[in-house]
């Protein structure tokens, strides 16, 4: 059985549009504590994200 979400999908989709839309990339560190994630719940979502477009 896998492990309940801890994050809403939702969330996870906005945290990664946001990223993937600003210019300088920001610090994952800190906008994973602006948007009250864990640093590493962020830079998962984006690289999977990235390997998902290719």
């Amino acid at each position: 059985m896998a492990a309940p979400m801890k994050y809403p999908p939702e969330l996870r989709q906005r945290a990664v549009a946001a990223y993937r839309a600003a210019d300088p990339k920001p610090v994952i560190r800190q906008m994973a504590r602006d948007l009250g994630v864990h640093h590493e719940a962020l830079r998962n979502w984006i690289r999977q994200d990235e390997a998902d477009r290719g």
